[in-house]
């Protein structure tokens, strides 16, 4: 039987991982997925395919309504559905105003932001970028065509 053991952190998992015969589980509180409904899933699948791979995610799931890209224990999805009720993400009304990655490092960001036009994203905040978080706060901000931002945090 194998043995299992809670994770508190990446670095952990990531050296438990290499152990055969070890399985692990994600910590409490851990993301399990996200499901974002989108107006137009080939384009959601240029952006949010793209930058989900760039970030080290993989195809997880492929179904005539959605896809989904998954890295360790958590997933995400992109799925056009027919019970949606509007037909583009409005960042400024309540609900989730963006979601935030860590890149790599700030030469990560800076490739990230580089490629991201032609893959559906523009970037935000141009006149502070990368410190429109604060000036300790290396990162970018990008927002495609269906509204949707999310925030590349330097992992450094």
């Amino acid at each position: 039987m194998a043995d299992t053991q809670a994770v508190p952190d990446q670095a952990q998992a990531a050296a438990l991982a290499e152990r055969p015969g070890v399985q692990f589980r994600p910590a409490a509180g851990a993301v399990h997925h996200i499901e974002l409904w989108v107006p137009d899933l080939d384009r959601a699948i240029v952006s949010w395919g793209w930058l989900l791979t760039a970030l080290g995610y993989r195809l997880y799931q492929d179904w005539p309504g959605g896809r989904s890209w998954g890295a360790g224990h958590t997933y995400i999805v992109v799925e056009q559905s027919p019970a949606r009720t509007a037909g583009r993400h409005d960042r400024c009304r309540p609900g989730m105003n963006h979601l935030a990655f860590f890149a790599a490092d700030r030469a990560h960001v800076d490739e990230l932001v580089a490629e991201a036009l032609l893959h559906g994203w523009r970037l935000l905040f141009t006149d502070q970028h990368p410190y429109a978080g604060g000036e300790h706060h290396y990162a970018a901000y990008l927002e495609n065509a269906d509204g949707y931002e999310v925030e590349l945090v330097a992992a450094e």
